[in-house]
């Protein structure tokens, strides 16, 4: 295998997350090249700008003044919420590039490596399965920009609209301006810049996901290689540099999940907090809409499911991804353990000790140092938040 087709594998695996980051600036650069270093620092300037003094502020200060409307709150912080968690991965982003430049290196060595044709070939599937991840991600953005701003634009929307928010005709998300935004051109000014905004946004927020589920699915597979190095040590007739090379790289992958747990752990807390909050407050929503009659239309009433289940993906995949990491970091240990060191001699076997030590606890990312990701996670989390409205659905009986 050339280091061309090497080289293409690495485009192919990172090339979609690495456009979705570097169009808001958010790709550490692949070089030193002053003119690309200046573009990407003005795109990120670009994108903060807008996240904060476009969006952010205007919909916290609509928040403000629709207090005690319990409607338009939820209408509110549906956008308001995973706005301010953006703006948190940007600053992650940006405060910690040069842990995740090391990062990025490493992929791009495990890439242009030489390896064998079954490591290859494992690398190829984690890649795959986050090219899936980044294309889904792609089309939720798409689909929320359709219905956003495609439709406002012929004065529909799928918003909790009242005249307290929209005296005119309603915007993408609910926001208070210092500008009569009833008029035009305002409004259609207003529209186009929201319009840029909620892109910006969109392919921030999803961006910084599909990075990060990258990052640990690239080291799982690289966990799957090495325990397939591990189960045929006994193979080898230079036994004791292997063990020796696996060792390295075993204590290379738990330094790797190391950086990333302590580089995302905010985050991951962050959008824990912003799933419990949503999918309790559309299910108080939902659950009033259909035993008081409702205020919303069919559309805007499968909006707000919509709103929900995406919430319920983002969350799923992280713990998905963060179970697949334990799940692969406890067959190492098996591995370790089930190899044949009995046929070796036990000067050099006993060697293998440092592997088993190292995974006897499973590696694993968590929200803020707190609780681990995993698929039981999850699902502790969505059986409290569908306690809070199984009681809210008791009371309206």
């Amino acid at each position: 295998m050339d280091r061309s087709n090497e080289y293409n594998d690495l485009q192919w695996a990172i090339g979609l997350n690495r456009c979705m980051l570097k169009i808001v600036g958010l790709w550490p650069p692949d070089s030193n090249n002053i003119r690309e270093l200046l573009f990407s620092k003005l795109c990120r300037l670009f994108n903060i700008v807008i996240l904060i003094f476009v969006l952010t502020i205007p919909a916290l200060m609509s928040l403000i003044r629709v207090w005690g409307d319990m409607m338009s709150i939820i209408d509110n912080l549906q956008y308001t919420l995973p706005l301010l968690i953006t703006i948190l991965k940007v600053s992650i982003m940006w405060s910690k590039k040069k842990v995740l430049t090391s990062l990025i290196n490493m992929i791009t060595n495990d890439w242009i490596k030489t390896k064998v044709e079954e490591e290859r070939n494992v690398m190829l599937r984690y890649a795959r399965i986050s090219r899936i991840f980044a294309t889904c991600g792609g089309f939720m953005i798409l689909s929320t920009l359709i219905f956003g701003l495609i439709f406002p634009c012929f004065g529909l929307t799928i918003r909790h609209v009242t005249n307290l928010t929209d005296p005119g005709k309603p915007l993408p998300i609910q926001s208070y301006y210092l500008h009569d935004v009833s008029k035009s051109p305002q409004f259609e000014l207003t529209l186009l810049i929201q319009g840029i905004g909620l892109t910006l946004s969109g392919v921030t927020y999803t961006g910084v996901d599909t990075f990060l589920g990258l990052l640990v699915l690239h080291i799982c597979g690289q966990m799957e290689n090495l325990h397939m190095r591990l189960t045929n040590l006994g193979e080898k007739t230079n036994y004791k540099i292997a063990l020796k090379y696996n060792v390295k790289d075993h204590v290379r992958l738990i330094r790797s999940i190391q950086i990333i747990d302590n580089t995302f752990h905010l985050m991951l807390l962050g959008l824990f907090f912003l799933f419990g909050i949503l999918f309790c407050l559309q299910g108080f929503l939902i659950i009033n809409v259909v035993h008081q009659g409702s205020q919303l239309s069919l559309v805007q009433l499968v909006s707000f499911l919509a709103a929900n289940i995406c919430v319920l993906l983002h969350t799923c995949l992280y713990c998905t991804v963060g179970e697949l990491l334990v799940t692969q970091s406890e067959r190492i240990h098996r591995a370790a353990y089930e190899s044949v060191w009995y046929t070796i001699k036990p000067q050099i076997a006993r060697n293998l000790t440092l592997i088993m030590l190292r995974a006897n606890k499973s590696l694993r990312i968590t929200a803020g140092k707190t609780f681990p990701l995993t698929m039981g996670t999850f699902c502790h989390l969505l059986k409290t938040s569908a306690g809070y409205i199984s009681v809210l659905l008791a009371n309206q009986d």
